[in-house]
Parts: structure tokens; C-alpha cells; sequence
């Protein structure tokens, strides 16, 4: 048998013609399976892809024919790759061309030219097919081999295999199907307004996306869990341990107070000079020999007005800072000195009183910054800088710290990450299934993309995207959703992976993703004619990018006045987009629900948008993948740019609390009673909040995550929906 997928109600005569079909080649309308290479389904306009493999009864030259009406092509690769297909024989290619049934010999390019091909090998092959409005629909391939006197004889079933290919849908027979129904589903479950949010949970991913907003922390440290004004006064001195000099050793004692307080003291000399140094209240510094003792008193630096008139006659002597350094910022005492330091040596230190007048002391002095220079009898000491001073720091992993629920206060983080052990370990048990099913068929080629959605009480989520390699040479994309139970004995995968116990991976039943769902973005606009053209341009962008055409842009007007937004769409490249103009005052809620009500697909994708948004090229796939039929919507998190801020140069913060921009299939969205048009109506804030309540009320999940280059842009709101300009008079 071979695949065979059908294109209904599309004119023309012309392959050509075919090929302009928004759905050819990926989407047909059905695919089912021949059993010989001669097909007529006796229909009108319509068009066929047929495809396998095509296996060689003998080794040698063979030559190929194809007969149709209307045209036809017939390619055939070199080998099992798909990607290797030639063209090598055809009916027409204007449309006007056709043939009877068995007649190979109307036009030269319906007979190939010899193709060796051996018998132990297959060949992948594809057959295209348009019919018109006329004539008796057939198309057909035969083959020979070289030798003169064979004839062509038709393809039948004996020499042609299907063509089966890794669908990310579901791995059909790999793995065994389970019920999937997480405990923290709350359908039906009585919510206060706006408690829904406390409900929702973030996704782990592997490997790091870099979504924590790293450029952003010299202005909000909320990552690293400390209080904002110790991580700004002292830094992550807490996270590091100072090495002490090689033979030396700590000898400090306390001596004082009761509680042995510490202060820190900066004395100031005339016109601003300072001298900073710390010292302790009561300290006792002790060798084999000595004690100093200082009680209740602080070092003071006395400079009298007769030590300056008497300057020539004998240096005075200034008590210097002693090696004693009191660190302020880390709360602690580092003393190192060598024994033998202290000898001796009188100092006189006289008892400085707290709140003195500083002025006093130095009244009639003329003490000025020049005159600094040339007292020869005082010594200015710097503080000494230890560039040899090392430290001892453990490995920090802060994302290991995070848990997995909504941090309202922090807009920095990004996505949580999910460990790498438990990654691979899960990759590796789906491998080994794999390659039990499909023995050397498929080998992994890299991990793209891993997230987790964890149950800590019946299981995990996982939704894998793979890249392998087929034995062919062909690589493949998978993307799955899959389910990890939690066993009786161990509460978490990882421990079992730990004492060498086979994960229980499964299908969870009815939870899959469909990857040509069409995503219908919905915007209500009014009187913002350079935003919406904007829109209109990245969306021309994405289409132009992926070729993705499943999308459909619908905007619902509020009496525009400032541009033809329907006429705007009429001249895009948008492949598909809807218009409905509307009056009155702006609704953001009735807006989204007149443009839900356009929409005739139940099983379709809704997707409430925002107009001022810049999208990353994979978006409408992302959204595809985390939107799940009867089970799941998708709440993606956008980076608010601020004032100033550019998508290459992206200055912001991640909104967090806001749901408004969602994605969910509509017949889920009509099932909770799509939007509030009673309570929100010329006004908006809290309708998000209010709808995923009903939402998760509903039994589904909302999906939530960091993306990387999905933007909401910094604009102004004068003049915007309903706001007034205010006149000067």
C-alpha cells in the first residue's frame, strides 16, 4: 500500500494550480491508503499526493511511465530519503495536457530516463494528480525494465510500502495510554473573585532559555531572595568565607560593654578633610607580655593649636589607625596581626565625648587644604588594600531555591529550570522505548526544548521536543506530550531513577496538541492607525518567515476615524483575516467577543491579543503546542518595554500578573461562557483576572511561560479609546 492524501473543491488542471492550495501538501482534507499505483476516483477538482516506497523485484535499469487526466508528475529519490526526490516523468504542466488510460507514449516527458535501482533497497516516491471539471479522472505509474520486448506493466501492492514518518501528535504503540486527571485540577471548586491566580503554577524548562532578566538586576535584586535593603547595603558578603594569611592567627578579645557593641566612626577634620577608621567599644588587644586596654574611649586624633605653633621643635606624634579592622559591612572582626605587634608602646588616647562641637577644637587653627602640605609633622595614612586576599565560595544554583507558584513581587526571573539529570533521564527512558518499538531506526540527535509540569501527588508532565536522526540520514522533529507516574513506593521520578527502577512513562489520554489547529488572533482597535499597521506588518513578518498559513487576524473597529483599517487588511499578504466594525464607546471585552462570534471552527484555536505587541517568529506554533482540547489554555508571559526601550535594545520587566493575552481552543472558551460583556464594559482591568477564574473552574489548566522576544511596547495613552482630551483655555 502507498499514502494517498486527497485536496476536494479545488479547480484547475495544472500541478501548478495544485500547488497554490493554502493546505497542499500538509493539510488535505482526508488521507487514507491505496493499493496500486493506478487510481480513479471518477470526482471533479480535485487533486492527489501519492507517496511510499517503491521496492525493486530485481536488480537493474528501469524505466518509468506516467499516464493521467489531467496533469500529473511522478518523482522518485535516489534512495529512502524523501529529501533526495527528482522529477522524472510528467503530464504537462499547463493544464492543457492529458492522456487516456495506459497511454505512455503521448508526450516524450512521460517516460523517464533509465534509473538503477537494486532490490535490497527501497526508494521513497510521490505521485501528484490534478483533476478538472471534465473528462475521465485517472492518473497511473508502470514500470519496465531495460531489456527490449518488456512492457510497461502497472505498480500493484507487492511493490510498494507505506511511508511512515515520527508524528509528534502520538507515538502510536511506543508507549501505553493512562488517564491523565492531576490533582490539581479544581473543576467545579468555589472561587472567591480573582482567586484563580493562586492556582496557577509555573513550568520548569530544559535547557536554560535565559528568560531571568539579567540585565535588569542592578535595579531589582528580588532573584536572589534577600531583603533589598541588606543585598544594597552589604552585597553577598554573606556568600563568601575569608581566607586567613598563611602563619597568622586571630586574637582578639572583647572587653566593655555588656552586650560588646561595635561601632563605626568617621572624625571630621576643617573644610571637609576626613579621616575614616573603625574601632570597637571596649576591646582588649593581649600578647604574651602586654594588655592595652581601652574602656569607654575612642581614638582621638588631637592636633592643639600650640603643637602647631611649636612644630619645629619635635614631631608630635599622632596615634595611627591600628591594624584593627572593623568590617561594617560583613558584621564581623578580622584582627590579624603577628604576635610580638604590640610592644610597649605609650599611647595616649583621651575620652572623646559622642555629639562634641567639632568646631571648638579647631577654632583660630586656619587649618585649609594647602596648608595640609606643609605640616611636616603629620603623617596621612591610607587604608591598606589586601590584594592577596582570597576566599572560599560554594556552588550557587538560586534557581534550585525557587518554587514553582506565581512571585507577584519579583519580574526578573524568567522560567524555572528543571534539573538536567532529570532532563536526560527521562529522554533516555523514552529512547529505549522507542528503539524497542523501531530496533535502530531512530537515534537521538539533540534535546531542543524539555518542560515539566509537575503533580507531586499522582505524577509529571513532561512535554518533550526532540530532534532525531533516522537510519536514512533523515532527521526527524518530535514533540510530544508525555506522562511520568508517580510510583506507590517513590514520590518523585528522580528517586527511582536513583535505586535503578524503569520510569512509567505513558500517553496521557486525549492530551494532544494538534499541529495544524488554526490560531484566530483577535484585537479590538480604535484610533490607533500607526499601532495597527504595525501589527498588520509583524504578522506579514511571521508569515513570511515560517509560511505558516493557519492563522487568521481578526479585528473588531470602534468607528476608527484616523485610517481604513479594512482597507489595511485588503492590501496585506495576510493569508486569511476577518473585519467587523463596530460603534460606539471601546469594550476590550465586547470587542474580543464579537470577534469570537466570527468564528465558525469549534475545534480552532482563540487567541486574546493585545494591539501593541511584537510577536518571536515561532509564536503561532508555540501557542499550538501549550493550547490542549478539553484540558489546557495558554497564558504566555510578555516583557513590558519601558519608556525608551526597543526590542534589540529590550529595557522592561516581565508582567507577571496579567493575563490578558490567552490562548484557548473555542469551544472551551464558549463552554465557560466566553467573555464578560455584563460587568466589563467601557472599562477594563480585572476581566482577565475574572475570566481565568472561570476557567480553571472549568477543569482545565492554564499553561504559563516566560517567552523570549515576545514584547508589549511602551506607548502613550493620550487620545486612546475613550480618554478625553482636556483643552488649555
Amino acid at each position: 500500500m502507498a499514502n494517498l492524501h486527497i485536496f476536494e473543491d479545488w479547480c484547475g488542471t495544472s500541478i501548478a494550480q495544485l500547488r497554490k492550495n493554502l493546505h497542499y501538501p500538509l493539510y488535505p482534507h482526508n488521507r487514507t491508503t491505496v493499493k496500486k499505483l493506478a487510481v480513479s476516483p471518477s470526482w471533479t477538482n480535485y487533486g492527489l499526493r501519492i507517496f511510499g516506497y517503491i521496492h525493486p523485484y530485481t536488480d537493474g535499469d528501469f524505466l518509468f511511465a506516467v499516464a493521467s487526466d489531467d496533469n500529473s508528475e511522478f518523482w522518485l529519490s535516489d534512495d529512502e530519503n524523501p529529501d533526495n526526490l527528482k522529477l522524472r516523468a510528467y503530464v504537462g504542466k499547463t493544464g492543457r495536457e492529458w492522456t487516456a488510460p495506459g497511454e505512455y507514449g503521448k508526450y516524450a516527458s512521460q517516460i523517464s530516463d533509465l534509473i538503477p535501482l537494486q532490490k535490497n533497497n527501497k526508494y521513497f516516491f510521490e505521485l501528484i494528480h490534478k483533476q478538472n471539471d471534465k473528462g475521465t479522472d485517472h492518473v497511473e505509474v508502470a514500470w519496465r525494465l531495460k531489456q527490449i520486448g518488456n512492457g510497461f506493466s502497472i505498480i500493484d501492492s507487492k511493490f510498494i510500502s507505506l511511508y511512515t514518518k515520527m508524528s509528534g501528535a502520538r507515538l502510536l504503540g511506543v508507549l501505553p495510554d493512562c488517564i491523565y486527571n492531576p490533582s490539581y485540577s479544581i473543576k467545579g471548586y468555589p472561587l472567591m473573585r480573582y482567586q484563580g491566580l493562586q492556582f496557577v503554577h509555573l513550568t520548569y524548562v530544559y535547557p536554560n532559555d535565559y528568560t531571568r532578566l539579567t540585565h535588569m538586576e542592578n535595579d531589582n535584586k528580588c532573584f536572589y531572595h534577600g531583603n533589598p535593603y541588606y543585598l544594597e547595603r552589604y552585597g553577598f558578603s554573606n556568600y563568601i568565607q575569608l581566607d586567613l594569611p598563611e602563619n597568622e592567627e586571630l586574637v582578639i578579645k572583647y572587653k566593655g560593654t555588656a552586650n560588646n557593641e561595635c561601632f563605626c566612626g568617621v572624625f571630621k577634620f576643617k573644610d571637609n578633610i576626613r579621616i575614616a577608621f573603625n574601632f570597637l567599644k571596649g576591646i582588649a588587644v593581649e600578647d604574651d607580655n602586654n594588655i592595652i586596654k581601652h574602656e569607654n574611649v575612642a581614638h582621638h586624633l588631637q592636633i592643639t593649636q600650640h603643637q602647631h605653633q611649636n612644630s619645629s621643635n619635635k614631631a608630635s606624634v599622632i596615634a595611627a589607625p591600628s591594624n584593627e579592622e572593623y568590617n561594617s559591612r560583613w558584621g564581623h572582626v578580622n584582627d590579624v596581626r603577628k604576635e610580638k605587634e604590640i610592644q610597649d608602646n605609650a599611647i595616649h588616647i583621651e575620652e572623646v565625648e559622642d555629639g562634641g562641637n567639632e568646631e571648638d577644637s579647631w577654632v583660630n587653627q586656619g587649618f585649609s587644604e594647602e596648608e595640609d602640605y606643609d605640616l611636616t609633622n603629620r603623617v596621612v595614612y591610607d587604608v591598606e588594600v589586601k590584594w592577596c586576599q582570597t576566599f572560599q565560595a560554594k556552588p550557587l544554583d538560586l534557581h534550585a531555591l525557587r518554587s514553582d507558584w506565581i512571585d507577584l513581587k519579583c519580574n526578573v526571573s524568567g522560567n524555572l529550570l528543571l534539573e538536567e539529570s532529570e532532563a536526560l533521564s527521562v529522554v533516555e527512558a523514552l529512547m529505549k522505548k522507542l528503539n524497542k518499538k523501531y530496533p535502530r531506526q531512530f537515534s537521538l540527535e539533540r534535546i531542543v526544548n524539555i518542560e515539566k509540569k509537575p503533580d507531586y501527588n499522582r505524577g509529571s508532565r513532561y512535554l518533550l521536543e526532540l530532534e532525531l536522526l533516522e537510519a536514512s540520514g533523515r532527521h526527524l522533529r518530535l514533540v510530544q506530550y508525555i506522562y511520568v507516574k508517580r510510583t506507590e513506593d517513590w514520590g518523585s521520578h528522580k528517586k527511582q531513577n536513583a535505586q535503578g527502577e524503569e520510569l512509567k512513562l505513558c500517553n496521557p489520554y486525549s492530551f494532544y496538541w494538534n499541529p495544524t489547529a488554526t490560531v484566530h488572533f483577535i484585537i479590538p482597535v480604535k484610533n490607533q492607525a500607526r499601532w495597527v499597521q504595525q501589527f498588520i506588518s509583524d504578522m506579514e513578518e511571521i508569515y513570511r518567515t515560517t509560511g505558516d498559513q493557519n492563522f487568521n487576524v481578526i479585528i473588531t473597529d470602534y468607528e476608527s476615524t484616523d485610517m481604513n483599517v479594512e482597507q489595511a487588511l485588503q492590501n496585506s499578504y495576510l493569508p486569511r483575516y476577518q473585519y467587523l466594525r463596530l460603534s460606539g464607546n471601546f469594550e476590550r471585552s465586547a470587542g474580543l467577543q464579537a470577534g469570537i462570534d466570527l468564528i465558525t471552527d469549534d475545534h480552532s484555536i482563540v487567541f486574546l491579543c493585545d494591539l501593541h505587541i511584537h510577536f518571536p517568529p515561532g509564536f503561532i506554533d508555540t501557542v499550538r503546542k501549550h493550547c490542549v482540547e478539553r484540558h489546557m489554555a495558554f497564558a504566555p508571559i510578555v516583557m513590558r518595554l519601558n519608556c525608551g526601550a526597543t526590542p534589540l535594545e529590550p529595557d522592561g520587566y516581565w508582567e507577571v500578573n496579567g493575563f490578558g493575552l490567552l490562548g484557548i481552543y473555542k469551544s472551551d472558551l464558549d463552554s465557560i461562557g466566553g467573555m464578560n460583556t455584563k460587568e466589563f464594559t467601557d472599562r477594563w482591568g480585572g476581566e482577565d483576572w475574572e475570566l481565568l477564574d472561570r476557567i480553571l473552574q472549568g477543569g482545565l489548566e492554564v499553561e504559563r511561560l516566560y517567552l523570549r522576544n515576545f514584547f508589549h511596547h511602551f506607548h502613550s495613552k493620550r487620545g486612546m479609546w475613550n480618554r478625553q482630551m482636556l483643552r488649555n483655555t
